[in-house]
C-alpha cells in the first residue's frame, strides 16, 4: 500500500504541533510555510507584545519553557525563540519548506455527486476516506507559490492539515461612503498588520514625533498605543477610538475561575438533563463570579473615570475570548495623558486634519498616522484557500451560524482535511496540543467519526452554546474558553482514554487544568 501523504498548511504553532505528532506516528509530513521561519504571525508582533497567558498555561505539554525564562508573561522574543527550540528538539525543520504559500487547494477523485451519497466522513468514516469507485478514496491538489522563485509548484497528499491562524494575512479594514474615507485625509493609513510586520526600528521611526490615532479596541490597538506612548509622551498623544470596550486584566485573575466547577455552572453543548438542571441551579453563582472578578478589575483599574467599562459580564467576554492583557502601566499613560481613551458610540470619518468621531465635525481628531486595529477576515481567508465553490460555500456557513466544524476541526462535508488553528480558547497553544493529538490517534485509525448527521447535529449543539454565552455577538469567533475542559473531555472519550485526569474529587473538581494533564495520551488509558 502506497504511503499516505499529510500536507501541513503552515509553521506556526499549531502547525509545528501538527508536523511533530503527525511525523510521531510515522508519516512523513510535509509543511508549507510562506515565511522564511517558524513561528507565523508571532513573527509579526509589536515590539512591546507579550503573551496574554501565564507560561505554564502556555506551553508543550511535551517541553517546558528554558529556566531562564522567568517572566510571567513572556515576551515575543522569548516566545519565539521557545517555538525554535521547539522545532530544534523534535527535528521538525527537515519537514518544513520555507517561501511556500499554499495559494490554492483542491480535492480530486471523487466528484461532487458521489461525496453528497455518503453517511459518512469521506465514504468510511476515516481519516483517508474511501469512495465507491476507488477503495483508496480521493486526494488534495496543492498549489504552492515559492515566493524566492515566483514559481508555482503542484503537490499531492491524501490529507491536508490547515493551520493558517485567523489573525494574520488578509486585513479587515472599515468601508466609508463616498469623500469621507481614507483618501481624504492628509496623513498617512495603514492597518496593524502593516505596523507589525515593520521592524522595530522601522515602526519606531514612523511614529516617533507623531500624533497618532489607532482605531480598535483589540489586543493590538492597546499594544500599538503603549508603544506611541512611550515613545512621543503627552507631547504628542496617542488617541484610541473604541466602539467597544473589552475587560483587561494584568494579573492571572482571569484564569481563578477555569477549573471542572466554573464549567458546571454553564449549560453546555449536548448534555444530559442532570447536567443541565445543575448549570440552572449554580447560574446565579455564575453571575457571582463574574461580579466579583468585575469588581476586582474597577478597583485596580480607573475604568469608571475613563468611561472604560464594558457593557458585557467578564463572564461573556471570556466565553468569546474578548478579554485582553493589559501592558503594565498602561493606565498610567492615560493619566499622564501620553493615551487619549474615545468612544464612537455611531461612527468615524476622515476629514483632511484627521477624524470626526459621530459627526462632531467642530472638534476634529487631529492627528498625522491613523492606524487601523480592526481585525482580520479570518473567515475570508480560509475560504479563498479552497478551489471549489462548493467547499468555499460548506466552509464558510451561514452569517448566523458558527463555522460548521466537528470538533472544532472537521467539516462533515469536506473530507480528508482538518483545521487546527480556526476555533479559539483562552490558551490556543494548549487547545492547538489537544486538536493535534486527537488528529494524530485519528489519521493512526484509533477512531473513526460518527455518521454526518450525527456530526451536523453536534455542531447545531455547539452553535447553540457560542450564541447562548457569547459576548458582542462574536459567537462566529467559535470560543471554547468557557467549557475548554468539557471540549477536552470529547477529545479524550474519542481516542478512548479517560478524562477525569487529576487524582482525587477535590482536585479534579477545583483545580485547573493545564497542558500537563494531558501528558502520554492513549486509547485504552485509565
Amino acid at each position: 500500500m502506497m504511503e499516505k501523504r499529510v500536507a501541513i498548511i503552515g509553521a506556526g504553532i499549531s502547525g509545528l504541533l501538527a508536523c511533530k505528532h503527525a511525523a510521531s506516528n510515522g508519516y512523513n509530513p510535509i509543511v508549507f510555510e510562506a515565511q522564511d521561519k517558524v513561528g507565523g504571525l508571532w513573527n509579526q508582533t509589536n515590539e512591546t507584545t507579550r503573551l496574554q497567558n501565564v507560561k505554564e498555561t502556555f506551553q508543550f505539554s511535551d517541553f517546558a519553557w528554558p529556566p531562564y525564562v522567568e517572566d510571567v508573561f513572556p515576551h515575543n522574543k522569548q516566545l519565539l525563540e521557545y517555538l525554535q527550540s521547539y522545532a530544534d528538539k523534535f527535528e521538525l525543520l527537515r519537514y518544513i519548506r520555507f517561501n511556500s504559500e499554499v495559494v490554492s487547494i483542491e480535492y480530486v477523485g471523487v466528484s461532487d455527486d458521489e461525496m453528497l451519497t455518503w453517511d459518512l466522513w469521506g465514504g468510511g468514516g476515516g481519516a483517508f476516506g474511501s469512495s465507491a469507485a476507488s477503495n483508496d478514496g480521493g486526494k488534495w491538489n496543492l498549489k504552492v507559490f515559492d515566493t524566492q522563485n515566483q514559481t508555482i509548484k503542484e503537490y499531492e497528499a491524501e490529507f491536508v492539515v490547515v493551520c493558517i491562524g485567523r489573525f494574520s494575512g488578509l486585513a479587515n479594514i472599515p468601508e466609508f461612503p463616498p469623500e469621507s474615507g481614507p483618501e481624504i485625509f492628509s496623513g498617512k493609513v495603514l492597518h496593524s498588520m502593516e505596523y507589525s510586520a515593520m521592524d522595530n526600528a522601522s515602526a519606531a521611526e514612523l511614529i516617533k514625533g507623531k500624533q497618532v490615532a489607532i482605531i480598535g479596541s483589540g489586543k493590538s490597538a492597546i499594544d500599538i498605543a503603549f508603544e506611541c506612548a512611550n515613545a512621543n509622551g503627552n507631547k504628542n498623544p496617542c488617541t484610541v477610538i473604541q466602539r467597544t470596550t473589552h475587560w483587561m486584566y494584568t494579573s492571572s485573575i482571569a484564569y481563578l475561575g477555569f477549573n471542572r466547577f466554573s464549567e458546571l455552572m454553564v449549560h453546555k453543548p449536548g448534555e444530559v438533563l442532570f447536567s443541565s438542571m445543575l448549570a440552572t441551579s449554580l447560574s446565579p453563582l455564575r453571575w457571582a463570579v463574574s461580579k466579583m472578578i468585575e469588581s476586582y478589575l474597577k478597583y485596580k483599574l480607573p475604568l469608571k473615570k475613563y468611561d472604560m467599562i464594558p457593557k458585557q459580564s467578564f463572564f461573556q467576554e471570556a466565553s468569546s475570548c474578548q478579554i485582553l492583557f493589559l501592558p503594565e502601566k498602561f493606565y498610567d499613560k492615560v493619566e499622564d495623558k501620553s493615551i487619549i481613551l474615545k468612544k464612537s458610540n455611531k461612527f468615524i470619518s476622515f476629514c483632511k486634519e484627521g477624524l470626526i468621531i459621530d459627526g462632531d465635525e467642530n472638534n476634529p481628531v487631529k492627528v498625522d498616522i491613523v492606524i487601523f486595529a480592526t481585525g482580520y477576515k479570518g473567515e475570508e481567508k480560509l475560504k479563498n484557500l479552497f478551489s471549489s465553490p462548493t467547499f468555499q460555500t460548506y466552509i464558510e456557513g451561514s452569517p448566523s451560524s458558527t463555522i460548521p466544524l466537528y470538533r472544532q476541526m472537521v467539516h462533515p462535508r469536506i473530507p480528508q482535511l482538518a483545521i487546527i488553528g480556526y476555533s479559539e480558547s483562552l490558551a490556543n497553544l494548549y487547545t492547538f496540543e489537544m486538536r493535534c493529538k486527537w488528529l494524530s490517534f485519528f489519521l493512526d485509525g484509533a477512531f473513526n467519526l460518527p455518521s454526518i448527521k450525527e456530526m451536523e447535529k453536534d455542531i447545531q449543539e455547539w452553535d447553540k452554546y457560542m450564541k447562548k454565552y457569547s459576548g458582542n455577538g462574536k459567537f462566529r469567533r467559535a470560543c471554547i474558553g468557557g467549557v475548554h475542559i468539557y471540549y477536552n473531555d470529547q477529545l479524550c472519550r474519542d481516542i478512548g482514554c479517560n478524562p477525569r485526569r487529576k487524582k482525587g474529587f477535590f482536585a479534579e473538581l477545583f483545580q485547573p487544568y493545564g497542558p500537563a494533564d494531558y501528558v502520554g495520551l492513549a486509547p485504552g488509558q485509565v
